[in-house]
């Protein structure tokens, strides 16, 4: 398997101007994660209104982290079962999101070396549309 060079993040034309609240169906954790990373990646106009099903798993999977690692710390990293002790399923829940959560953070610049690559937006001519994009 080749390992080429990451995709550069590019600056976006009709990113955002306004960051949307968050949708009213996810979790709290993710509604918390929405509310800190939306504003700044609007701010810096790296997102526009077609990627925020992208900020969406984002937030997602850092809830559902949030949500596996508290069922860990109530209940262990093991359990016992018939054959002896076994990893709790919330070890893999954690793994997966955790690695997913990594991977959205990075297509949306949300992490050091992936900040470098993306300087934001030219901007509009400060007219949003209804949906909060410059138009």
């Amino acid at each position: 398997m080749s390992r080429g060079r990451k995709a550069e993040i590019k600056a976006i034309d009709g990113a955002l101007s306004k960051a949307p609240p968050a949708p009213s169906w996810l979790p709290a954790h993710a509604k918390a994660e929405w509310r800190r990373v939306l504003p700044q990646l609007v701010a810096e106009r790296k997102i526009a209104a077609h990627e925020l099903g992208t900020v969406e798993s984002y937030c997602l999977a850092v809830a559902t982290m949030r949500q596996a690692e508290a069922a860990i710390a109530a209940n262990g990293l093991t359990f016992e079962s018939e054959s002896g002790p076994k990893r709790r399923p919330e070890t893999t829940i954690l793994k997966e999101n955790l690695e997913a959560a990594r991977r959205l953070a990075a297509e949306l610049g949300l992490t050091p070396a992936s900040r470098t690559k993306n300087k934001g937006g030219a901007p509009g001519d400060g007219e949003a549309s209804e949906f909060g994009v410059d138009i």
